[in-house]
């Protein structure tokens, strides 16, 4: 199994052009029934009150306390990760307290929360304190090529290799040099692994992204995913052979925030419960097999394009277990049958 699409992000913040303030309230309340309210700040705003480097102090300050405290950094401990005016305006590059007065200001509100003389990190402050320590907007990191040991699921003679560029990493053929993904690896994965766990770490941390996406749930932002069966454009199936040209492709996708996955069905499936103990009864653990490579021993036939419906099929030993995908990825069915019940059969 191969050809997973590139997974991107793009930003989406609605904001209404006519409001003067920077804060605007948002109503996403029902006729019928209570729902959340939701605040929103322009966009141009949060990021104009962050351009300053003893701002970004007070964030790192905070992050930087709670790590040396030892309380864990999860994220229900929050409102306990406080420090003082003092304690910042110590932490950071300000001349004096009147200045910093004025930057802590500008953060309180959407990136702090302030309390008598006390100053934690709201949501937003966390996540950027957090992308901020591990590079996500200031990193840049290439390597490769690094063997994975795997065989060329495409052409089945050369062997398959990942290479990083600018925190993108393909994985590719060394000898037809199609390339079977390509995704997103946060900066950060790369300092304290060698290359075999980084990997590991790669194939780990998207198959966790792949699992959330096909339950809905988009693991950039938690919106919504809509996801799909579609016929994979011309790009995919001109790279497989003609046997295998009739099939179907996972289409993952986030109104919200414009995350996205095009990926093989398989990929979808590799965590449901009957696969995973098909795999535990045959002594064998799914996961030890990478995404960029599960095995000879799956197969995907298109059972049906209107509506969709693909089976997706697993060989181990003498057992064969047959998923049935609908359109919106939910299985409809499981079947777990001797190889030799088969032969019979036809």
């Amino acid at each position: 199994m191969s050809d997973v699409g590139t997974e991107g992000a793009g930003g989406a913040t609605r904001a209404d052009p006519e409001s003067e303030g920077p804060r605007i309230a948002e109503s996403e309340r029902g006729a019928d029934s209570p729902g959340p309210e939701v605040e929103s700040t322009v966009a141009s705003d949060a990021f104009e009150a962050l351009g300053n480097e003893v701002r970004m102090s007070v964030l790192r300050a905070l992050v930087d306390d709670s790590a040396e405290r030892g309380d864990g950094g999860g994220d229900e401990l929050v409102s306990g990760r406080t420090m003082t005016f003092s304690e910042l305006f110590e932490a950071s590059p300000a001349d004096t307290t009147a200045g910093f007065a004025y930057h802590l200001r500008q953060l309180t509100d959407l990136f702090l929360d302030a309390e008598d003389d006390e100053y934690a990190l709201t949501y937003a402050g966390l996540q950027v304190a957090r992308a901020i320590s591990a590079g996500t907007y200031t990193d840049r990191v290439s390597f490769g090529p690094v063997p994975t040991g795997d065989p060329c699921p495409l052409c089945e003679s050369g062997e398959l290799a990942a290479v990083c560029e600018a925190n993108y990493v393909t994985v590719a053929c060394e000898d037809c040099e199609r390339a079977v993904l390509t995704l997103p690896f946060p900066p950060s994965a790369r300092r304290d692994r060698d290359p075999e766990r980084l990997l590991d770490a790669f194939d780990r941390h998207h198959r966790h992204r792949l699992s959330v996406m096909s339950d809905g749930v988009c693991p950039e932002c938690a919106a919504t995913m809509d996801a799909a069966l579609a016929a994979p454009p011309e790009s995919v199936t001109e790279q497989l052979p003609d046997a295998e040209a009739d099939r179907a492709q996972v289409r993952l996708d986030c109104q919200q925030c414009g995350c996205r996955l095009r990926a093989p069905v398989t990929l979808a499936v590799l965590e449901h419960p009957a696969v995973v103990s098909l795999f535990h009864d045959h002594a064998l653990n799914v996961r030890d097999r990478p995404i960029w490579n599960v095995g000879e021993e799956w197969r995907e036939t298109v059972v049906s394009d209107d509506p969709w419906c693909v089976r997706v099929s697993a060989e181990l030993d003498d057992e064969v277990l047959d998923l049935f995908v609908t359109g919106d990825l939910s299985v409809a069915g499981t079947r777990r049958r001797d190889v030799e019940e088969i032969r019979q059969a036809s």
